[in-house]
């Protein structure tokens, strides 16, 4: 097993828009998730190692989301994502090598509620995990809102419990 230490952050989406006669998959960011996704993208950079590679949601706001944060990283569009069980964002996170073919030491997960906080609070170790960061997460996984998680295991072997949650940001 690598004694490497892999980064992974989930991102909710930016908040979107209900635009009238818009599916829920089509629906844009708002102003105040353009202005906030890139927010985002400014605290990711400054704070976590450069991303390698990212799986986002297909939807619209997912993308867009994607877009203002400016992180230039090769991405995997799933439609499992949308929509998904905290099970299935998982699963996903377990095929980045077949994603991108090559080591990830930093992945971004762009996706909705309430997958994102069931997954970073599943995959926490308690006694690993920042506490303050857990109660945040557990109270309100709120848009444009970033659980950044540390594991040395492969993504293949990423399981509940199986990281330490270190951080939990809310750009506004």
């Amino acid at each position: 097993m690598s004694t490497d230490v892999r980064t992974l952050v989930l991102l909710r989406h930016a908040k979107s828009d209900y635009p009238t006669g818009v599916g829920d998959h089509e629906r844009p960011l708002a102003p105040r998730g353009i202005r906030e996704a890139a927010l985002a993208g400014d605290w990711l950079r400054a704070t976590v190692a450069p991303v390698d590679a990212v799986l986002c949601s297909t939807a619209t706001r997912t993308r867009q989301t994607l877009e203002r944060i400016g992180i230039d990283a090769p991405v995997h569009y799933a439609d499992r994502l949308y929509d998904a069980t905290p099970g299935t964002v998982i699963d996903e996170i377990t095929k980045v090598a077949r994603h991108f073919g090559a080591d990830v030491s930093t992945l971004l997960v762009i996706g909705h509620e309430p997958a994102m906080s069931h997954v970073a609070l599943g995959l926490a170790a308690v006694e690993d995990s920042d506490r303050e960061a857990a109660e945040d997460i557990a109270a309100k996984f709120p848009t444009s809102a970033m659980a950044v998680l540390r594991t040395p295991r492969p993504w293949e072997e990423l399981a509940l419990g199986g990281a330490a949650l270190v951080t939990f940001h809310v750009p506004r």
